[in-house]
């Protein structure tokens, strides 16, 4: 969880060449192999041992890859690859090639690579294990430093840091059914081919067969470390079946609790999240949308309609460490994550499914896009994407944007005195905002959804911290959640991002304690 990684550039081109003497092999190979599974019947990759399986976390994670093992390491790429054991979350091997001068070679699995926390489990590995996935290492801090910035392992999950990050957020490959009562569907990763980058490389390309009951995938990778991690993936998509909902690009976080809603019960820090919040640009209408995360009650589902959508992400934005205090996790460094589609997607919804958690230990928010109208298995599906890993501007937006969002009920002091209402503090920054006077006259822009009455709303200049607050007194709907929009202007120009909040009946504000 301490690795520090550096920023990668993942370009997915098609015509991008081959080491020389490697032309056998190009990303049309993997398409082939992905269209050819998607029209045979799936067939699951072989577990491994049961006894691997059911090993005890810590005995997995005494299980080390030997760094003096990784590939190229002997080599002058500044590139080294260190190889993840099966075992526990990891129930199946995953092929593992590397493409040189000599075409794609398998790597073969070697037991001597790692060692064991002790002769027991030592004894349960077979000679020819396999491997679960892998981890990229760039020297950030010197030449002789190995810093992990991306991990590849578990079904189709990525992980990436940006150089001072560590790590957090997860991508996908796909997502499949997610937050359906059907069940969501986990495709995985079944086999990769790595290119061995020359030694003056600063990028480099891999590659990505991806299986599962509903569909089979080809993916292209090129990855660049730096101050931001950045993965421009191409991929091609073959249905084997009809999808209910198929998720784009999805990421994976954690929010526990935050400023917007109240801490459990014995909770001494502030807050507990990889990320804090939804954001996304949309590309006709231009609107940079922002809604902070909660963990609810029950599943929620929401789905915001975008057309050309140019962007977005799961963004950690709140990076202070006395928001968090927390030595260990270190909430204050993860890595942000954003989306930037290449082309026009057409139309469609930037979904968001947020899942109730008793702790800190579930991924419980994810986010992706879904494309309108059915997938089916008589269509492929080509898209093209970057995805950045960094800090909070990894969006590069331009807007004043969101930086804390607090409730509080509408009948106590402070907070107004209207039975039934909910007061709601929202605090902007940034951008064109951080070049007006305290005296411009700034107007806050503020809806009612859903039946919620906006009862009033102002906006001041908070001089101590530098933003701009909107305070709106509201009252919902009678058994129905509060809903509101929020955005800051001057004459006929925009200064921010919308801000877009939902909290549903009984979250504990009105006086229900919250489950502990």
């Amino acid at each position: 969880m301490g690795s520090r990684i550096a920023s990668v550039v993942v370009p997915l081109i098609f015509t991008l060449p081959l080491m020389a003497g490697a032309a056998e092999f190009d990303f049309e190979a993997v398409i082939t192999k992905a269209r050819e599974r998607a029209e045979a019947p799936y067939k699951a990759p072989p577990q491994v041992p049961k006894a691997l399986r059911d090993l005890a976390y810590q005995d997995y994670q005494g299980i080390r890859f030997k760094p003096e093992s990784s590939l190229w390491q002997d080599e002058e790429s500044l590139f080294n690859v260190m190889m993840v054991p099966p075992g526990l979350f990891y129930q199946h091997p995953v092929r593992m090639n590397v493409i040189n001068e000599n075409g794609a070679q398998p790597v073969v699995f070697e037991k001597s690579q790692f060692t064991y926390p002790n002769g027991e489990v030592e004894r349960l590995v077979p000679a020819d294990l396999g491997y679960a996935g892998f981890k990229l290492t760039f020297p950030f801090d010197g030449p002789d430093v190995l810093n992990q910035f991306l991990v590849f392992a578990g079904a189709s999950y990525f992980r990436a840091v940006g150089k001072d990050n560590n790590f957090g957020i997860s991508g996908r490959g796909v997502a499949v059914n997610t937050g359906l009562p059907s069940g969501e569907e986990f495709p995985s990763f079944v086999e990769f081919w790595l290119q061995r980058p020359a030694a003056e490389d600063t990028s480099m390309t891999f590659y990505g067969l991806l299986d599962g009951p509903s569909l089979a995938g080809a993916y292209r990778f090129t990855v660049t470390p730096g101050e931001e991690t950045t993965l421009k993936v191409e991929s091609a998509l073959f249905p084997r079946q009809a999808v209910e909902l198929l998720g784009l690009a999805p990421l994976t976080s954690m929010f526990y609790y935050g400023e917007n809603t109240l801490a459990p019960h014995g909770e001494w820090r502030p807050e507990v999240h990889d990320s804090d919040g939804l954001l996304i640009h949309n590309g006709v209408s231009g609107e940079w949308l922002w809604r902070p995360l909660r963990a609810p009650e029950a599943l929620s589902i929401d789905y915001f309609s975008t057309e050309n959508v140019r962007g977005f992400g799961l963004i950690q934005r709140d990076a202070d460490f006395d928001t968090y205090m927390d030595l260990e996790a270190r909430y204050d460094s993860r890595p942000s994550a954003w989306i930037e589609p290449e082309g026009d997607w057409g139309t469609g919804q930037v979904v968001l499914v947020q899942l109730p958690t008793p702790d800190e230990t579930n991924d419980n928010i994810v986010a992706f896009w879904r494309p309108d109208g059915k997938v089916s298995p008589e269509q492929s599906l080509h898209f093209t994407y970057t995805a950045k890993f960094g800090g909070a501007d990894v969006a590069d937006e331009t807007l004043g944007r969101v930086v804390d969002t607090y409730l509080g009920d509408g009948m106590r002091i402070g907070g107004g005195a209207e039975q039934g209402a909910v007061r709601v503090i929202v605090d902007f920054t940034g951008g064109p905002l951080d070049e007006l006077t305290a005296d411009a006259p700034v107007v806050s822009s503020v809806s009612g959804l859903e039946g919620t009455e906006v009862l009033e709303n102002s906006v001041q200049y908070v001089e101590p911290l530098k933003r701009w607050r909107v305070s709106i007194l509201a009252r919902p709907a009678e058994n129905r959640s509060l809903a509101l929009r929020a955005y800051l202007g001057q004459h006929d120009e925009t200064l921010s991002e919308t801000w877009n909040y939902e909290l549903p009946p009984r979250s504990g504000v009105l006086g229900v304690l919250r489950e502990p």
